[in-house]
């Protein structure tokens, strides 16, 4: 699979100072064998690989820095294992959640996602509207959107309210990092590509346990 020399963006400036906002610093996971290959994962559970322990190690050094108040994580192994590879140094317990799971993809997890019979699927969903798609799905098994944001905001909105002033460490996975990117509107009405996070991307958002705001990217392309 290939990787990306991708630059980190700042959008404004971060408020660290400020007690209004808690401060989210949103990864994905690294990479896996599955990722390598072109597998669709979902709710799969997939250790990561050699280099995806490497991808974590990196981070937390990126992050060392960084006083994180609380660590959360996906409970499937790929993320936490991620989560608790950058806690190591900061002593800080990670606490799983079925909320930060990824996308479920159905029957078609473990299957190549540029399978013709699935790009087929795909290729009929996008003719629908962005507001149409947020509620519906290609197929049956597959979870909606509108779903993972059930799922996703109210956590990060609890989290934010909980963590004022403060920094929190948040790994998840690729689809719903995607799926909330596209509800906030970051592309300004385009939605970003899938393949567009690379392993151990992140975001920066600020939250005042209403509404979030982005401050910062890293490891995001084709935009």
């Amino acid at each position: 699979m290939k990787r990306h020399n991708t630059p980190t963006i700042t959008y404004t400036p971060i408020k660290s100072k400020s007690n209004r906002y808690c401060t989210l610093y949103i990864v994905r996971h690294g990479e896996t064998d599955w990722n390598i290959k072109g597998l669709l994962q979902g709710h799969t559970d997939i250790p990561l690989n050699r280099a995806g322990e490497i991808q974590a190690k990196k981070l937390a050094r990126k992050l060392r820095d960084l006083e994180f108040a609380m660590i959360f994580s996906s409970d499937l192994l790929r993320a936490k294992r991620t989560a608790e590879i950058i806690a190591l140094e900061k002593k800080i317990a990670v606490r799983s959640t079925k909320a930060l799971r990824e996308r479920s993809f159905g029957k078609y997890e473990g299957k190549p996602w540029r399978e013709i019979e699935y790009q087929d699927l795909l290729v009929k969903f996008f003719k629908l509207s962005s507001r149409e798609r947020f509620k519906k799905t290609p197929y049956r098994g597959f979870e909606s959107d509108e779903k993972l944001m059930v799922r996703f905001i109210p956590l990060l909105r609890e989290v934010s309210i909980a963590n004022l002033g403060k920094n929190v460490l948040v790994v998840t996975h690729g689809g719903i990092l995607r799926a909330f990117l596209n509800h906030l509107d970051f592309n300004q009405g385009k939605e970003l590509p899938p393949g567009s996070i690379d392993n151990t991307a992140y975001i920066i958002i600020q939250s005042d346990g209403v509404d979030f705001f982005i401050r910062e990217t890293s490891g995001l392309h084709n935009i």
